[in-house]
C-alpha cells in the first residue's frame, strides 16, 4: 500500500485547500479520513495523481538519524564504524517533500547529499525488549535525503547545525507499507549520474535493531521518522543540480537544488 500526503493543484469550491492523506492506486489518489497512523477509513473521493501535488508524507514529532551505519561510508569519512549506533536528530522544520527545493545556505561552502531508507513509526514505541518484533511498530518506509553542510559538521563536531537547516530533510514521495527492508538497493543520482549505491543488508545495525535501540532512549511516536544511514558516495550539491534518492520497492524522491536565499 502506498500512502501519500497531498494538496489539490487546482482546488474547486468543494475541495479543501488543506493537506490530506490518501492511497495511491495506479494513476489515482483515494482520500483517507485521517493520518495513516491513526484510525482511518477509505473515502469515496478519488483524484487523478496528475491533479495533486505530493507533499512530504510525514509530519513527525522528531527525525532520529543514524550516522556511519554503512562501513564504506564511515571509511570514506575517515571514521571507524561506531561500537553503538551513532544517533542525532534533525528538526521537523527541515522537512520538505518531493519536487520541493533544497535551498543551500550562505553559512556553508560544501553541502552534500546523503540518500537513505527511512522508517515511519506507526504506533507509540518505548522500551522494546530484544524479543519484541520491532518492525511491527513500523508502519512503512520512504526515501530520505539527509542533506548535510559538511564543513559545518567538521568544524562544529556535533551535527545539529550542519543537519538542521530548513529544507535539509527531503522525504517521499510516499510511504510504502509492503516492503522487506532487509536487502533493498538505495541509490542517489545527481543530474542523472549515480553517486551512491548500496544495499540495506550492508547496514551495521539493521532496521529492527535500530527501532529497539532508539526506543530505550526516547519514546517514538506515531509518524516519527528514523533515517537509517547512508551508503558510500556522498558528494557536493550546487545550485542548479537535481538530486534523486531511490529505494527499490518504494520509488524515487526528486528535488532541485537552489542557491541560498538573499
Amino acid at each position: 500500500m502506498k500512502i501519500c500526503r497531498y494538496l489539490m493543484r487546482h482546488p474547486s469550491s468543494s475541495d479543501s485547500a488543506s493537506p490530506r492523506y490518501g492511497l495511491i492506486e495506479g494513476e489515482n489518489v483515494i482520500e483517507i479520513s485521517a493520518p495513516p497512523w491513526a484510525p482511518w477509513s477509505r473515502g469515496s473521493r478519488s483524484s487523478r495523481l496528475a491533479d495533486v501535488r505530493l507533499l512530504a508524507p510525514v509530519e513527525p514529532s522528531k527525525i532520529v538519524c543514524i550516522g556511519r551505519n554503512y562501513a564504506a561510508h564511515a571509511a570514506e569519512m575517515g571514521n571507524e564504524v561506531p561500537k553503538e549506533p551513532l544517533m542525532f536528530l534533525k528538526p521537523p522544520s527541515s522537512i520538505i517533500g518531493p519536487e520541493e527545493a533544497i535551498v543551500l545556505t550562505k553559512y556553508s561552502q560544501r553541502v552534500e547529499h546523503e540518500g537513505e531508507l527511512a522508517l515511519v513509526i506507526g504506533r507509540r514505541c518505548s522500551q522494546l525488549r530484544d524479543t519484541d518484533d520491532a518492525l511491527s511498530w513500523v508502519m512503512g518506509y520512504s526515501c530520505l535525503n539527509d542533506v548535510t553542510a559538511r564543513d559545518l559538521q567538521k568544524s562544529d563536531v556535533q551535527f545539529t547545525r550542519a543537519k538542521g537547516f530548513d529544507t535539509f530533510c527531503a522525504v517521499g514521495p510516499h510511504i510504502e507499507t509492503a516492503l522487506d527492508a532487509s536487502n533493498v538497493l538505495v541509490e542517489t543520482h545527481v543530474n542523472g549520474t549515480r553517486r551512491q549505491s548500496g544495499v540495506t543488508s550492508l547496514m551495521t545495525y539493521a532496521p529492527a535493531f535500530l527501532v529497539r535501540w532508539i526506543s530505550r532512549m526516547m519514546t517514538l511516536m506515531p509518524g516519527d521518522v528514523i533515517a537509517t544511514g547512508t551508503p558510500a558516495g556522498v558528494g557536493p550539491l550546487v545550485a542548479g543540480d537535481t538530486v534523486e534518492v531511490g529505494v527499490a520497492g518504494i520509488g524515487v524522491l526528486r528535488n532541485p537544488v537552489h542557491a541560498p536565499q538573499a
